[in-house]
């Protein structure tokens, strides 16, 4: 039997100023494909920075392998909410 490790999930910190998510996401959509927190999308309700630039910021994370400890943590709480689910 194979026994997943415990998956993990790079979010934002509750402390990242707007400013600085707008910047991530600006980085981030530019480079890889946002879809799920534009209008329509499975994961844009709520509409804030907090929610879109941990998507955001996770999907960078599963493309590049980093977390930017000034805007970010590690979690292994999957953030998944709703018809939002995060890779």
């Amino acid at each position: 039997m194979i026994i997943e490790q415990d998956k993990r999930w790079c979010v934002s910190r509750s402390q990242t100023p707007a400013l600085k998510l707008q910047q991530v996401l600006d980085n981030v959509c530019a480079r890889l494909d946002c879809k799920e927190i534009l209008p329509g999308g499975s994961c844009y309700a709520p509409n804030n920075y907090i929610n879109h630039g941990s998507y955001a910021i996770d999907l960078d994370y599963r493309v590049n392998n980093v977390c930017d400890a000034s805007y970010a943590t590690i979690t292994n709480k999957d953030p998944s909410f709703g018809t939002c689910v995060y890779p």
